[in-house]
């Protein structure tokens, strides 16, 4: 029995090895995709490449991990089954648990040390890599402009093109505004064309505009008292700007910078930020209501006293704000409203309108705040409960993969790898979908991390079953019957 529980493990180590190579690759293609623009013409050191592509991968291993054990665990029992190892292993006595048994001890293991690698090494490389990433986008700032987007990597500038030629080096739509002075958007040029390029010392960006204006709002010198915006404009065909660089050679940033993001904590550390996010969010939110509560739907009229010096302002007692059981109505404010004169019923409508639009003005700032501050905490306990989720999914997958590998019967990289592509692809929808709506509230976040493994765990239950009982995953006759029946009953009624 040893020497057939070390085959077993034989068969299976090879398999994942490759498979996990694979997946890693594969995965790694989607951020070399991702992030090809912003890498290639940057003039990185080919150490530093190699060096941003291993914390990728890192980064990638508890997406991987789970797909490898699936790909194996198919691959290893579906070569047993072609190969007729395990129907002779059957036929000997030695059932599919005991077969199973030391790959089972492996995969729980290895599932422990997926946990620990999401929980002490991810979030190391996760900072290194957020750090890393950091740093190079600041290498080249002319080559991180992107359409439609404003730009701020220049200090004292804001820069934004419609569109870019990527192999004259044309951009087209430029609008640069000017914030070295700290007057607001008072200074702003246009034009229709231009291109940058860096000086050979790197230390220098010119801009060349072509057909355009320089705008820039003047200081008023109106003593009248009447509001007056005078401004100057200028038209150019070809105007050049020398942007002075900062030092752009690669330097590690502060590490301090990305410490606070929830991928970058373990689970201690996610304990105690959920812990003062619910505090925060709960503040504010108790602060929302109080403030909508007693500025606006209580109101009173203001009284002012005079005295020999100044003129103060008398709070009533009754105005105070109290809860809205403990309000008692002493008259009918329908009938105060009717017994006003036209002008004064104008007047209150005014008043109530306008106070109406600053309380929507109000609750509409208040509540994206708020809002943010919700998701910011989803986040949070999301990442927590994925480092159990994703560990857990290599178990998981493991009791789908070896037993449907006893099944089919079919090794190599065809049907098995088709087969548990499609069942990756399913999972890989529910893990999303599980995550976006936990972050936007629809559900709980334990049930948004778990959604996936909800749903695979009880179908890896019943292959488990059916392949321990030697029986089909689907029993076909069945269907066959109700077809052929519904088939007759046409054929009759026709």
């Amino acid at each position: 029995m040893k020497k057939i529980h070390i085959l077993i493990i034989k068969s299976f180590i090879g398999p994942f090895i490759i498979t996990f190579t694979i997946s890693i690759l594969f995965f790694l293609m989607q951020f070399i995709w991702l992030w090809v623009e912003d890498l290639v013409g940057k003039g990185l050191e080919a150490f530093i490449i190699l060096k941003i592509m291993f914390y990728a991968a890192a980064m990638l291993v508890p997406m991987a991990l789970p797909l490898a054990v699936l790909l194996a665990s198919v691959m290893t029992f579906g070569n047993l089954g072609e190969h007729f190892e395990l129907t002779a292993m059957k036929t000997s006595g030695i059932s599919l648990w005991r077969i199973m048994s030391p790959l089972i001890f492996f995969i729980i293991a290895l599932s422990i040390g997926a946990f620990y690698f999401s929980n002490i090494v991810l979030p190391y490389t996760n900072i290194k890599y957020a750090g890393l990433l950091y740093d190079i986008s600041r290498k080249r700032p002319e080559l991180n402009i992107k359409t439609g987007v404003f730009n701020n990597d220049i200090d004292g500038y804001s820069i934004k093109v419609d569109d870019k030629n990527s192999s004259t080096g044309m951009m087209y739509g430029f609008m640069i505004y000017d914030h070295t002075k700290q007057r607001g958007n008072s200074e702003v040029i246009v034009a229709d064309s231009g291109e940058m390029n860096i000086t050979v010392d790197q230390k220098n960006m010119i801009v060349s505009l072509y057909n355009g204006s320089n705008y820039s709002e003047m200081k008023e010198k109106n003593n009248s008292g009447q509001k007056e915006f005078p401004y100057r404009q200028d038209f150019f065909t070809k105007e050049t700007i020398i942007f002075k660089l900062p030092d752009i050679s690669l330097k590690k940033s502060d590490e301090s910078l990305f410490e606070r993001h929830y991928e970058i904590l373990n689970t201690k550390q996610l304990s105690i930020a959920i812990d003062s996010l619910k505090n925060d969010y709960t503040e504010k939110t108790n602060s929302f209501n109080d403030k909508i509560l007693k500025y606006n739907y209580f109101k009173h009229e203001k009284k002012y006293e005079k005295t020999k010096d100044k003129t103060k302002l008398i709070k009533d007692s009754l105005s105070k704000y109290k809860k809205p059981e403990e309000l008692k109505v002493s008259k009918n404010l329908d009938s105060i409203f009717l017994n006003l004169s036209e002008n004064n019923k104008l007047q209150a409508l005014e008043t109530a309108l306008s106070s109406a639009e600053r309380m929507k003005i109000n609750i509409e700032n208040d509540y994206m705040s708020t809002y943010n501050r919700f998701k910011w905490l989803k986040k949070h306990q999301l990442a927590w409960y994925k480092k159990f989720s994703m560990s857990f999914a290599c178990l998981i997958f493991f009791f789908i993969g070896a037993p449907l590998g006893s099944i089919i019967r079919k090794g190599g990289f065809g049907l098995p790898i088709l087969i548990s592509i499609v069942l990756f692809i399913f999972y890989y929808i529910l893990h999303r979908v599980g995550e976006k709506a936990a972050t936007e509230g629809v559900f709980p976040v334990i049930i948004g991390a778990w959604l996936a493994a909800a749903v695979l765990f009880p179908l890896g239950v019943y292959i488990t079953y059916k392949a321990t009982k030697d029986s089909k995953i689907i029993n076909t006759q069945k269907f066959e019957q109700i077809f052929s029946s519904i088939a007759r009953f046409i054929k009759i009624g026709s």
